[in-house]
């Protein structure tokens, strides 16, 4: 099945004791055992497992063409999910470029466990070839990356993850299913933020792990899930449910008007750089034609004249939110700089804009004001 078929039709079966078309939401915390002492009807209580949660899993795997997803209560749960398989003395290789809250994860959780970890620049598979270490036990991949949407190559860098017994796993929230499928280049796990795309309409939070096979790293995950407690109410893997089934058409039409808003900043004057994988002055244009179907709908530009001027130009547009997060219908821009923390290679001047579904020309005019009173 297509992809559009897969976010309408897998978990959403038709409700057999009423015939519903919407599924319902599954909110009972505890289930009748049989006469027996069985679970014949296959659920006993909600932390392992939950109708709504199952039909929310069941369709992420399908999305992204993996055997078994476990959804979590955060994009952070998610990452921490996949964290949790590592042992003391393991090593991890983790970008320079990374979502902040994952490297705190790595620097504030996970290294005071005794794992080891090293910051690298994942667009180099030189750099990444040498920092790999006979200990290292995973590769966590962002790409394109968070802010300014660099490339990593998942194939290579899986080839040689592998030949170093260590695990892939890609952070796929930017890109989506819908642009890029990471266990086609070679990933063993592929994680998200459900907040963002999956969700869609910035009124949910969650994450979600899926694994390549079943068994082994799925089991883990699995067992994980219930003994951590770290799982997403029935309501919320509801809504994100309800979300998917537009999640092609959103995507599509968000990239769409990304790739004219990165035209139109390209030519702009008052800008001095624009990260955006569609355009063919990005240093990893040609990687993402590779291995991705779509550029996405994130971008990134730095404004002339420094950080003061970087927050004077998100503050004069009006069809641009000034918030944090993305994936949503509305666009947002944000200053990332100032909320990363101390470790952020982000500059000072640089904005990320998540692009969301209004009108494309009201968007660049809106931009083309706020840039013509720079200065």
């Amino acid at each position: 099945m297509k992809i559009e078929t897969i976010s309408v039709r897998v978990g959403r079966d038709i409700e057999s004791a009423t015939g519903e078309v919407a599924p319902a939401v599954h909110l009972s915390t505890t289930y009748e055992r049989d006469i027996d002492g069985e679970f014949s009807r296959g659920y006993d209580y909600i932390r392992p497992d939950n109708p709504s949660r199952r039909a929310l899993e069941q369709c992420i795997a399908a999305l992204e063409g993996g055997a078994e997803a476990t959804a979590y209560a955060s994009g952070s749960g998610a990452s921490l999910a996949v964290f949790s398989l590592l042992r003391p003395g393991d090593h991890v290789l983790a970008p320079v470029e990374s979502y902040h809250g994952t490297a705190k994860q790595l620097r504030d959780i996970v290294g005071p466990m005794g794992v080891s970890y090293a910051f690298v620049d994942m667009t180099n598979t030189d750099v990444v070839r040498r920092a790999l270490t006979d200990k290292t036990r995973l590769v966590w991949l962002e790409t394109p990356s968070n802010p300014m949407l660099n490339l990593s190559d998942v194939e290579t860098i899986a080839d040689l993850a592998h030949g170093r017994g260590a695990l892939v796993c890609v952070d796929n929230t930017f890109a989506t299913p819908v642009w890029q499928k990471p266990f086609e280049l070679g990933a063993d796990l592929v994680m998200h933020s459900s907040t963002k795309y999956f969700g869609g309409h910035s009124d949910v939070m969650g994450g979600a792990v899926v694994a390549r096979d079943h068994g082994g790293l799925s089991d883990h995950l699995r067992d994980y899930q219930s003994t951590s407690g770290n799982v997403p109410s029935p309501f919320d893997c509801w809504l994100v449910r309800r979300s998917l089934t537009t999640l092609a058409c959103r995507v599509h039409a968000q990239t769409h008007t990304a790739a004219r808003l990165a035209q139109f900043l390209h030519r702009h004057r008052g800008i001095e750089r624009v990260f955006y994988p569609g355009l063919e002055s990005h240093p990893g244009h040609e990687l993402a034609r590779k291995q991705m179907s779509g550029f996405g709908a994130m971008l990134s530009f730095c404004v002339r004249g420094g950080r003061d001027e970087a927050f004077a130009v998100a503050a004069r547009t009006k069809l641009f939110t000034r918030a944090t997060s993305l994936g949503g219908v509305e666009s947002l821009i944000e200053h990332r700089k100032s909320v990363e923390g101390p470790h952020s290679v982000t500059p000072e001047s640089l904005l990320r804009v998540s692009v969301g579904l209004e009108n494309v020309e009201d968007l660049i005019a809106d931009l083309d004001e706020a840039l013509r009173m720079s200065g």
